[in-house]
C-alpha cells in the first residue's frame, strides 16, 4: 500500500495545538535546538540553489524541483490547516513541508550532500509548543534565538539525535551545564556517562543519566569538588549530551 505522504504530513499539521503555550515553556530547550537545525539544514539547501536572500523560511521544494506541485486536494485542506496562524512565515513552511512530501513521494532525485528532511526538525519544534514570532529575535515563546546568517548557520554543529525520548531528556529548568565523564578507553565521544547541573531560582540539582534512562540526583560533581576525583570529567555541549543520551537508550532498549 502507497503511503500518501502530503496528506499524512497535512494531518501532522492538523493535530498540533499550536496555542499550547505550557508545551512552548516545558520543551524551551529541545525546541530552540529543532529550530537552530532548521536553520542550518535550510541555509545548505539555500546555498545549494542560490537563493541565500530567501533564507531560511521558505519553499525548498520550489527550487529542488518545480515540476513537482502539492496536489490540488491537499492544498486545500492544508489551507484550512493553516487558517488563522501567524506569522505568514510559518505558514510557508508548512506548505513548504508538504510539498517537499509530494516530492519525496513522487520519488524524484535530489542533490547529494545536503541535509536529509530538511524539514523535519522544524515539524517537531511545532509538534512541541506550537510556532514563532520573528521580530529582532525569532521568539519560540520560551527561549528567544538569534536568528545569524546563512554563512552562521552553514558552520553550525548538526543536531542529528531527534528522538522523541532524547529531546524530553533534554528539556528542564534552569541554567544547565553538561559534563562527560572520561578515563581511558572512554574518551568524551564515548564517555563512562554524563551529568548534568542545573541552576534553578537559586538552587542547584546535580543529576546523571542513568541506565533507568532518566535523570537522577548524584553526588558525583560535589564529590569531585572536594578531591573525589578517580574519575574525571570535561565540559560538553547540549548536542554531545543528546547523542550520549540517544545512543544510550537504543543500546539498552533495542529501539532505533
Amino acid at each position: 500500500m502507497t503511503v500518501d505522504l502530503p496528506r499524512v504530513l497535512v494531518e501532522r499539521l492538523r493535530a498540533i495545538d499550536w496555542s499550547d503555550d505550557s508545551a512552548a515553556y516545558e520543551h524551551a530547550n529541545s525546541r530552540a535546538l529543532l529550530m537552530r537545525e532548521f536553520l542550518r539544514r535550510a541555509a545548505h539547501w539555500a546555498q545549494a540553489y542560490g537563493v541565500e536572500k530567501s533564507w531560511p523560511f521558505f519553499d525548498i521544494a520550489e527550487h529542488a524541483a518545480p515540476e513537482v506541485p502539492t496536489p490540488a486536494d491537499v492544498a486545500a485542506e492544508l489551507e484550512e490547516v493553516l487558517t488563522g496562524l501567524a506569522p505568514s512565515s510559518l505558514k510557508k513552511t508548512c506548505r513548504g513541508a508538504v510539498r517537499w512530501a509530494a516530492l519525496r513521494g513522487a520519488g524524484g532525485e535530489l542533490p547529494q550532500g545536503l541535509p536529509d528532511d530538511p524539514y523535519e526538525p522544524l515539524l517537531l519544534m511545532y509538534e512541541r509548543g506550537g510556532g514563532y514570532f520573528v521580530e529582532e529575535f525569532i521568539d519560540l515563546n520560551g527561549v528567544m534565538l538569534r536568528l545569524g546568517t546563512v554563512e552562521s548557520n552553514l558552520s553550525a554543529s548538526p543536531f542529528l539525535t531527534l528522538a522523541p525520548a532524547t529531546l524530553d531528556a533534554l528539556d528542564a529548568e534552569g541554567e544547565i551545564t553538561y559534563f562527560a565523564k572520561i578515563s581511558e578507553g572512554y574518551p568524551r565521544s564515548s564517555p563512562r556517562g554524563i551529568v548534568r547541573r542545573r541552576v534553578d531560582e537559586g538552587r542547584t540539582y546535580d543529576e546523571a543519566f542513568t541506565r533507568n534512562l532518566r535523570w537522577e540526583p548524584t553526588e558525583y560533581l560535589r564529590l569531585y569538588e572536594l578531591g573525589h576525583n578517580e574519575i574525571d570529567h570535561v565540559g560538553i555541549t547540549e548536542i554531545e549530551a543528546a547523542a550520549f543520551i540517544e545512543s544510550t537508550t537504543e543500546r539498552l532498549t533495542g529501539a532505533r
